[in-house]
């Protein structure tokens, strides 16, 4: 457990910095001219921070490497199998948005209104929104750590480790604090409103247990296909349809079937858990080792 403890170290410091630096670095900004917002001082304060950690934990712990970071494909496959992936994750989430639409789980916007266009543009910036996080998450989560853990401590170690590390940096919340209130204690108040959801573990149990099982769909199809191509089209594809879904419709806040669908983001939850199951299943399936009689040994 070494490995996973290291990543968790590295992400507490990330945060760390946040109370620590965010507050100087901003009146540094200030002195400047720099008219910097102080939650964007800080976030970016808790990226560097990570960055930098990152590439010196993945050096020490041999995972900077092409193949441990989930890159071992020649570029052309690897792009092939992402273009393969993002078509896969679309199907994968047709009964989930089914569903839905069977439920009225989900609304359309009042005066929704939207031609050719308007679609183009919704689904591009889904797109590509869905791959900028998807290479960057995929790489830290499913490429370094996963690897690290899963040599230390073997596959079912690094699938489920990782997936909870991915569920719970999805809780990190927005905070923001008006230029007038900034003061020294700025920092630590800025991390204290970022961990705030877990203060009520209740109100966010579907939403995490959700999340901890798509990181485990994706722990499982890096495990079986040895990279992280697959990883990024599928996790992709996901964002891309979730962001089309939410700019188009809303939750629908009554009925009997509300309590299924998260007030995280209103499309995760209960009823989205229950169908990781199935496309699971699915996942196994079509990943699976072709020769018969050669599986995966977790």
């Amino acid at each position: 457990m070494r490995s996973f403890a290291v990543f968790l170290a590295l992400i507490a410091l990330a945060l760390a910095g946040i109370a620590a630096f965010a507050y100087p670095a901003w009146l540094a900004t200030q002195a400047m001219g720099l008219e910097f917002k102080f939650h964007r001082v800080a976030s970016r304060i808790a990226m560097l921070t990570f960055l930098v950690g990152f590439v010196f934990v993945a050096k020490r712990l041999r995972v900077a490497d092409r193949a441990s970071l989930g890159y071992g494909l020649p570029a052309p496959a690897f792009f092939i199998e992402i273009a393969k992936a993002l078509l896969l994750g679309a199907m994968l989430m047709l009964p989930v948005l089914a569903t839905m639409v069977v439920l009225d789980m989900r609304e359309l916007k009042p005066g929704l209104a939207l031609d050719f266009g308007d679609w183009m543009t919704i689904v591009a910036t889904g797109l590509g929104t869905g791959l900028v996080v998807a290479f960057i998450e995929e790489t830290a989560l499913r490429g370094a750590m996963q690897s690290a853990i899963s040599r230390e401590s073997g596959a079912v170690a690094g699938i489920v480790l990782v997936s909870l590390i991915y569920a719970a940096t999805h809780f990190l919340g927005k905070a923001r604090i008006p230029p007038d209130q900034v003061g020294p204690g700025s920092g630590l108040d800025m991390l204290g409103r970022l961990l705030a959801a877990f203060a009520q573990p209740a109100a966010i149990a579907d939403a995490f247990l959700c999340l901890a099982a798509v990181g485990v769909l994706l722990g499982i199809v890096r495990h079986l296909t040895g990279n992280i191509a697959a990883c990024i089209g599928l996790h992709a594809s996901w964002v891309a349809i979730i962001y089309a879904v939410r700019e188009t419709s809303e939750r629908r806040e009554t009925g009997p079937v509300a309590w299924l669908m998260s007030d995280y983001d209103g499309f995760i939850g209960w009823m989205v858990l229950a169908w990781t199951a199935v496309i699971g299943a699915a996942l196994w399936w079509w990943y699976r080792p072709r020769k018969m009689g050669t599986f995966p040994v977790f």
